[in-house]
């Protein structure tokens, strides 16, 4: 697909305030197609269909592509485009009002291209109902990418590596140059390959307490955990100290240290 031409021909303009950025280079879709693995069962759900280059990929194999676009002119182009096309379904609709337990399937894939201003609301929301997923793939700024696939000790590594390593097995399965999209944004991407695990990697039984003590933990980076955890006004002194003890992991480190199984143990003196 010729990008220009086509936006020409339908008189758009791509929108800033979007984020809309058109692949259209080849290979990088043949590498989402690959490492996205679709059969006839699948159901996929795509967000933001853009110009259908992707949904046209993913309609060859999959049983059923349902793809949401959230802006009207594409949406009204997606329409036409893909009429005739009965296994795929095309939404007017924001991912992030959008309830993925209406969908009529289990074990969904999920592939999208983000915006990159609203990436980090958009995986948010999508691990709310990570059961309904069996896999996300997903495009994302690279640095944002790196942040969702950091380890302990690393200075990428904070809250969202931990949401993401609670329910999903991540890892960064292809670097992406900004020269993909037209228009080109300012930064390059990376297509993250998130599989859902059956279970969570912990244990927990609280896990919305468990996360509120992560995101505090990493509130202050820069402090010490107990600094960082006291300073959350949740929980007292004297709670934390005995949390300390119990565990054995030092006060004085800092959050960017801890593995996830350490956030467990300290949760679950804290809970």
């Amino acid at each position: 697909m010729n990008v220009k031409s086509v936006l020409k021909q339908i008189e758009f303009k791509a929108k800033k305030r979007l984020g809309q950025n058109f692949l259209h280079d080849e290979m990088v879709l043949d590498a989402i197609l690959s490492h996205a693995d679709i059969h006839p069962r699948d159901t996929v759900l795509e967000i933001g269909a853009g110009l259908g280059i992707l949904t046209e990929g993913l309609s060859e194999t999959a049983g059923s592509v349902i793809s949401l676009e959230v802006d009207k002119v594409l949406y009204e182009y997606l329409e036409t485009r893909f009429k005739n096309h009965k296994n795929v379904h095309i939404l007017l609709q924001d991912i992030l009002k959008f309830n993925p337990d209406d969908l009529p399937d289990q074990n969904v894939k999920v592939i999208a291209n983000l915006p990159y201003y609203i990436s980090t609301p958009i995986l948010t929301h999508l691990m709310k109902f990570i059961r309904k997923f069996s896999l996300i793939l997903i495009m994302l700024q690279e640095e944002l990418a790196e942040r969702i696939t950091a380890g302990p000790g690393s200075k990428k590594y904070g809250s969202l590596s931990i949401l993401t390593r609670f329910y999903t097995q991540a890892e960064i399965v292809a670097h992406v140059p900004r020269t993909a999209f037209y228009p080109s944004p300012g930064v390059d991407s990376a297509l993250v390959r998130l599989q859902v695990l059956e279970q969570p990697c912990i244990d927990i039984s609280d896990p919305e307490g468990f996360f509120r003590i992560v995101r505090a933990a990493f509130s202050h980076r820069r402090k010490t955990l107990r600094n960082s955890l006291l300073g959350s006004g949740k929980i007292s002194a004297e709670k934390l100290d005995a949390a300390f003890r119990a565990t054995g992991i030092s006060p004085t480190l800092r959050a960017e240290t801890l593995s996830i199984h350490e956030f467990a143990k300290l949760a679950q003196f804290l809970l």
